[in-house]
């Protein structure tokens, strides 16, 4: 019933791409304001993430952002139709990039890592690094206990010929050996994967569990790190993906900091729109030794 379920969804997203994206971001909103009524959990997940890290907004605001963040979401997972089943030219018609998206293409010789925060268009950027350069590129993703849209995830993430992605439980000499045969590396660095391999640094004012793997692979790898940030439009504008200027001074030799300082580059990223960040991740669910659950 499971895999029925899933294939049937697959097709409504694969018929849903051939409408105009503006219907698509209609329908989409209105699943969102459907899934604030329904999806209580995750609801009180978002508000106290925000509550926590945006305590100097009034709650009614921080409130109307959480609503409209779940409009966002319930957009970036129709609006995935497009990504894995729409003409690449449609897509790069949709997709406004803006600044250095060639640096990796241009650069063979140096290992590069794209990192990429979860904001809400982060599937928009995966596919930019295929789409407009020609590098090869790879990633890791979450394994998802269905075969069914594990198999789809897969697909659409690799479709255009010059991506492979590996599965966060696997270990990682596979991604390493690709990073050293010139892939570059879209990572994605910041959601609470457990105590192991992180340290607790400051995300806005909390303690987060923070990876420090980004630092300590980019210092033994050599490699040039350029953050790319992505922004869902409204309506049927499109989508807008900034590839910024490659960070001079990271990583250091002090990996702890490096992940204090990453934390603070991606909250000043969330604050200029808190609506498109993914709040309703558990983003604090690990706590120092000895701290109460913030859930």
């Amino acid at each position: 019933m499971q895999n029925l379920l899933a294939r049937s969804f697959l097709l409504f997203l694969r018929l849903l791409q051939h409408l105009p994206l503006a219907a698509q971001a209609a329908i989409g909103t209105g699943m969102g304001k459907l899934l604030w009524i329904l999806a209580a959990p995750r609801r009180r997940v978002a508000l106290r993430n925000l509550e926590l890290c945006l305590p100097e907004i009034p709650a009614e605001e921080r409130r109307a952002i959480a609503k409209k963040n779940f409009e966002w979401i319930a957009r970036s997972f129709l609006e995935r139709g497009l990504l894995w089943f729409a003409p690449p030219e449609r897509l790069r018609s949709l997709i406004h990039v803006e600044g250095d998206v060639g640096f990796a293409e241009r650069h063979p010789e140096r290992a590069v890592m794209w990192l990429a925060p979860h904001f809400v268009g982060l599937d928009v950027a995966g596919s930019t690094t295929q789409l407009f350069q020609s590098r090869p590129v790879c990633s890791v993703y979450q394994r998802q206990s269905n075969a069914v849209v594990d198999a789809a995830i897969l697909a659409g993430r690799t479709r255009f010929g010059n991506g492979q992605i590996f599965s966060r439980h696997e270990k990682a000499l596979p991604l390493i050996r690709a990073i050293k045969r010139g892939w570059a590396f879209f990572n994605l660095p910041d959601m609470d994967f457990g105590p192991g391999e992180a340290v607790f640094v400051p995300f806005f004012d909390v303690p987060a569990a923070t990876l420090t793997a980004p630092s300590k692979m980019a210092r033994s790898l050599d490699m040039v790190v350029q953050p790319v940030l992505a922004e869902m439009l409204p309506g049927g504008a499109g989508y807008r993906v900034r590839y910024l200027d490659p960070w001079a001074d990271f990583p250091t030799d002090d990996p702890v900091a490096d992940a204090r300082r990453m934390n603070a580059w991606i909250a000043s990223e969330i604050r200029k729109d808190p609506s498109q960040y993914f709040w309703v991740h558990k983003r604090f669910k690990t706590r120092p030794p000895g701290e109460p659950s913030v859930y």
